[in-house]
């Protein structure tokens, strides 16, 4: 039986870990929530135990631990459930992000790089969810880039809502690998998005294989339609995506063909959002299970807030930055 810890048990949790996790014959639930009730109507909706801080749950030796809670809170979140020395930690994103998800900051790469540099002294293991890389397009890319002998990203270029920001950056790291050196400008006035609000972000970057790309960042995308758009160039062919259920165009330099991938018409984008959550969790279990490698290791989240904090220093220093030399990852991968 796996015993699978929960700390943050909101919308997130209720709406996109806890169905799938309580599905799972072999896993067994235990919540920790700053305000029990919620802790509480999630064990009684799901089943589990509840337990009154972080060091209870570790206490209870889970076999990982899901952070969940807002964004604002994880680095406090991990440092508490880092002392008491829990194994595996899995992040949702972004990692950490002290004034919210649309306002990453310098100070927060600073922050992730310490908890995850304390948890590889600890012999912590962490993961992150980073579920985009599980859509079917996402999956069916990567298994045509390998299979088809692809070769690297020669350019890429994406237009992305800040909804889906962190997670496209982390797709230019999935298929693109680490980046070396961004450079950005920034709009003057900020748009709102909700309770977002935010400048327009566009950057130009470089990868540590020497490719090259641009992403533009903003909350001006209509939402009725695609929310980001991202192509990349390879040695051997191009692959064009959109949005969470938008189709996908496979240029194949090998044979001169071009192809259409779609999903099913009757699933929505958001039941494309749902299951990818659902093969990011269960990808997730099988390596627990297995004793192997994570899917998505806790490198990838610094990865992602490597290249923001970047940005950012870039906009206010008005010059390239050097991610390598700047925002040094420290850690071994």
């Amino acid at each position: 039986m796996l015993k699978i810890g929960v700390v943050g048990t909101g919308s997130v949790a209720q709406k996109n870990y806890l169905p799938c996790l309580a599905g799972e014959s072999d896993v067994s639930l235990g919540y920790f929530n700053r305000t029990r009730a919620k802790a509480q109507g999630c064990a009684e909706q799901f089943g589990g135990e509840v337990f009154d801080s972080p060091g209870d749950l570790v206490d209870w030796e889970p076999d990982a631990v899901l952070v969940l809670t807002r964004e604002m809170d994880r680095y406090e979140a991990a440092g508490a459930l880092l002392e008491r020395g829990t194994k595996r930690i899995f992040f949702e994103k972004p990692l950490v992000a002290e004034e919210g998800q649309e306002k990453v900051k310098e100070g927060d790469f600073f922050a992730a790089r310490e908890v995850l540099q304390k948890a590889q002294e600890q012999g912590c293991e962490t993961a992150m969810v980073f579920n985009y890389r599980f859509f079917e397009h996402s999956l069916a890319a990567r298994q045509i880039v390998e299979e088809r002998g692809f070769g690297k990203v020669l350019e890429m270029i994406g237009l992305v809502h800040y909804a889906c920001w962190s997670h496209c950056i982390d797709l230019v790291h999935f298929f693109a690998g680490p980046v070396a050196e961004v450079c950005a400008l920034q709009s003057r006035e900020a748009r709102e998005w909700g309770s977002m609000r935010a400048e327009d972000v566009t950057a130009a970057f470089r990868t540590e294989a020497d490719g090259t790309g641009s992403l533009i960042g903003t909350t001006g995308l209509a939402w009725d339609f695609p929310l980001f758009e991202m192509a990349f160039n390879f040695e051997g062919g191009r692959i064009r995506f959109q949005d969470l259920d938008g189709d996908m165009e496979v240029m194949d330099a090998n044979t001169g063909l071009v192809e259409r991938f779609s999903i099913a018409r009757d699933r929505s984008r958001w039941d494309q959002y749902g299951s990818s959550f659902e093969k990011s969790i269960r990808a997730y279990l099988k390596s627990i299970r297995e004793g192997s490698p994570p899917p998505v290791p806790g490198i990838s989240g610094l990865m992602e807030l490597q290249f923001e904090a970047g940005l950012k220093r870039s906009v206010a220093e008005g010059r390239p930055v050097s991610l390598t030399e700047e925002f040094s990852l420290e850690l071994s991968t």
